[in-house]
């Protein structure tokens, strides 16, 4: 029997949503393949480990399943094409299941941003989520299948701070809201999942303090809460749910 393949974006860190995903649906016996972008984790995050998607990749092959990856810009719209190329030549099918983490999250005001900026967040924030779920729609055949976004939390308050993040982050609950009957025909859930403030190494002590007294549950989330809810969507009894917004916030206080 052949096993469900999932392709995740935006696999980069060790602490990151995206290894997090990968890896808890490697554990639910999913072959993965998952794409990474170094320049970026290493310009914005001054993330320097770049041996991280190695280790990933390792975490997932012990789970007993193909696991491949490759580094590809998902701003350049050809990158999608060498993407399915690329899964079609080492597993010999392409996936049933799409998970798009990858994201550009860089922060401005209506006061400072520039339009290189919010291209550069259109460009993955909302183009590249949209080519490739119609590449994915493209080469679907099987019974069904699953879509998940990672958005954020720009519908549960302001985050003026964040402009260009949170406009192009709010595309895709529009996207999903919109193509979700489309892609039922087919058997297709998409849903879009906002983990709230997860800790995955960009909070100082200050202001993960600060988010804590808005946390009833007394801890930061993790990136295992947004594997464990994706681990649901993406399985045979979550097909009944399809064109939803996923506040996983754990009662986080967008308001005081």
């Amino acid at each position: 029997m052949t096993r469900r393949l999932a392709l995740v974006t935006g696999v980069g860190r060790k602490i990151g949503i995206g290894a997090a995903l990968a890896e808890r649906l490697a554990a639910d016996g999913m072959d993965i393949l998952f794409t990474y972008w170094h320049a970026y984790d290493r310009e914005v995050s001054s993330h320097e480990r770049s041996e991280d998607p190695d280790d990933i990749l390792a975490l997932c092959r012990e789970k007993s399943v193909h696991a491949e990856m490759i580094e590809l810009n998902l701003a350049d719209p050809q990158s999608i094409d060498e993407l399915y190329a690329y899964c079609e030549s080492v597993f010999g099918r392409y996936p049933d299941t799409l998970i798009h983490n990858a994201a550009v999250s860089i922060n401005d005001t209506i006061e400072t941003v520039t339009a290189d900026q919010l291209d550069q967040h259109y460009a993955i924030n909302t183009r590249a989520v949209t080519l490739l779920t119609q590449k994915f729609l493209k080469h679907f055949e099987y019974d069904f299948g699953r879509v998940i976004c990672l958005t954020t939390g720009w519908a549960q308050g302001p985050m003026p701070d964040e402009l260009p993040y949170a406009m192009t982050k709010s595309t895709m609950d529009t996207l999903v809201y919109t193509i979700s009957p489309v892609l039922a025909k087919r058997k297709i859930t998409i849903n879009v999942i906002n983990p709230g403030p997860t800790d995955t190494g960009w909070m100082n002590d200050e202001l993960r303090e600060t988010l804590l007294k808005r946390s009833p549950q007394g801890r930061m989330g993790q990136p295992s809460d947004t594997a464990n809810l994706a681990s649901f969507l993406v399985s045979e009894q979550a097909q009944w749910v399809t064109g939803q917004t996923i506040h996983s916030e754990g009662g986080f206080i967008n308001h005081f």
